[in-house]
């Protein structure tokens, strides 16, 4: 399985006064560090590697995740340093820390979005599909947030999130896939956004999308906190009901 990336390093001001003391991917979800249940989940689809990339407040990330041991993962950090580079900065810097720097392929998850989805089928689509992203898509019509892709069944026409028109009706789900060859033009330490990456490869034709069904949870708002603890909440109630059974 690829390696994943999870950006973690954002100031996570939606979430505040939450957020004045840890970082976003700290925050209790249903009585547990939110980042220690989305490593438990990576686990569980058979990655054996993670990167994370820590900004605001993330060695005290690293004091609770530590080498990832506790998870039956190989975790590894990479530091903005002293400026925040975007998401996109954020991972061409980390890129040192993939052992075949070029060409290396990798998940990237955002440290705030718990998605239910098979990685390995993602990854197969991907690996077939001879382009140099993909990007996992779901039918919002701006239900969740503004609707930014142009998908039609089949291809992923185009990404704005900066110009979304009309006739997006769909939304980046959270779980990509990229080649480490999309950042070779970008410098390290340069400031720029994922964004902007994937609205390029998405006009050149070289960004796949796969359209999934179930939607997403994240903790970036404190309504989507509540509704993700709502989720985990039920989950474990639905186990235990299902153990009782057995």
């Amino acid at each position: 399985m690829l390696p994943v990336l999870i950006l973690a390093g954002g100031l996570a001001t939606r979430l505040r006064p939450i957020t004045e003391t840890i970082p976003k991917s700290l925050v209790e979800v249903a009585g547990e560090p939110f980042i220690c249940r989305q490593l438990r989940y990576v686990k569980s689809q058979g990655v054996g590697k993670v990167v994370i990339c820590i900004g605001y407040l993330g060695e005290m990330i690293q004091d609770i995740v530590g080498d990832g041991q506790e998870f039956g993962l190989k975790v590894v950090y990479s530091p903005d340093g002293p400026k925040l580079l975007g998401t996109g900065g954020a991972i061409k810097q980390a890129l040192h820390h993939f052992p075949n720097v070029l060409g290396q392929a990798f998940f990237v998850l955002y440290g705030d979005s718990f998605l239910p989805i098979e990685f390995g089928l993602i990854q197969g689509v991907f690996q077939s599909s001879n382009k140099s992203a993909l990007m996992t898509v779901l039918k919002n019509e701006d239900q969740w947030d503004k609707s930014n892709v142009v998908f039609d069944g089949k291809t992923l026409v185009e990404y704005n999130k900066t110009k979304p028109r009309p006739e997006m009706a769909y939304i980046d789900y959270g779980l990509s896939i990229l080649n480490s060859s999309v950042f070779e033009r970008y410098l390290l330490g340069e400031v720029f956004d994922l964004a902007e990456i994937f609205q390029k490869l998405s006009i050149l034709g070289q960004l796949t999308g796969y359209e999934v069904f179930e939607r997403f949870y994240e903790i970036g708002s404190h309504t989507g906190l509540k509704e993700t603890e709502e989720y985990f909440l039920k989950r474990k109630k639905d186990e235990l009901r299902s153990t009782a059974f057995e």
